[in-house]
């Protein structure tokens, strides 16, 4: 099933929008997080943030590391600690090739969404990406840029 917005289960919970303009995202890849139960309660609040992560792989696994999920109120004799490690949740033929791709030279795992999928199960998706020089930030600015113009000019002359 398609992931639309009409869906009533997908829903956002966090974005990390700069990770589009600190890295060139080559290809991105869904998986699953095991979390804890108040984890998941603290999300269908809303209440995460991936902009500070990322992933890596350590002894075979993949973890997301350093994401922020907030303890849930109600939950205060079994709660979660907010920034522990997380374990992913891939299959063994992507498990390799993220590991491969990060053993080349600048390529990292990048969080990029965290949502509900149309199941209401939380999943993440990950972007293998290169960092971009400061050149490379201002050619994307410029670029951003001249399309908002193009669009204005086409809005007004029309």
């Amino acid at each position: 099933m398609a992931k639309t917005k009409t869906d009533p289960n997908y829903k956002i919970i966090a974005e990390n929008r700069r990770a589009r303009y600190d890295y060139a995202i080559e290809e991105d890849i869904e998986c699953g997080i095991m979390l804890l139960g108040s984890e998941v309660k603290s999300l269908r609040q809303k209440a995460a943030n991936i902009v500070e992560c990322y992933a890596a792989v350590e002894e075979g696994e993949l973890w997301l590391v350093n994401s922020y999920i907030p303890a849930y109120e109600q939950a205060k004799t079994w709660g979660h600690e907010e920034r522990r490690k997380r374990k992913l949740l891939v299959s063994k033929k992507d498990l390799s090739r993220l590991w491969n791709a990060t053993q080349r030279k600048g390529m990292t795992l990048v969080p990029l969404v965290l949502y509900f999928n149309h199941r209401g199960i939380a999943k993440l998706k990950l972007g293998i990406a290169k960092g971009k020089k400061n050149v490379d930030k201002r050619a994307t600015e410029a670029k951003r840029d001249w399309d908002r113009q193009k669009q204005r000019l086409l809005r007004h002359s029309g």
